[in-house]
């Protein structure tokens, strides 16, 4: 049987889902943090700067030469136009970077907190 995956995709579903996710938010991070996002097809290493700008790379940015990469996310999505903009990895959802570039679904994430605490 299959299921209709169309379902979970309402924005009624999508707002419920958003309580129940797996994430770490733009806010929970601190000058110098460092966040390692796995996704279906890459791993990617994110450096948090101030100002809302990050250094990735890994995955597509590698395979691009770009690496490292300084930019913005925009946030997560769900593979669509719905975006979470205050996320920065999250189970399930897709990251996009402020090249418009969107990762396959991520799979894991890991936090490595620096020890300079700064507030962005």
């Amino acid at each position: 049987m299959i299921k209709n995956t169309q379902a979970h995709r309402t924005l009624g579903a999508i707002v419920t889902q958003t309580d129940q996710l797996e994430a770490v938010r733009k806010n929970d991070l601190c000058f110098g943090d460092r966040v390692v996002v796995t996704t279906c097809n890459s791993t990617y290493s994110i450096h948090v700067l101030k100002n809302g700008k990050y250094v990735i790379s890994g995955g597509w940015v590698d395979k691009e030469g770009l690496s490292p990469m300084t930019t913005n996310i925009n946030g997560c999505t769900w593979g669509g136009s719905a975006i979470m903009i205050d996320i920065v990895a999250a189970c399930g959802l897709h990251l996009e970077f402020g090249n418009r570039v969107v990762t396959s679904r991520i799979r894991q994430f890991n936090v490595v907190r620096s020890r300079n605490q700064t507030v962005n």
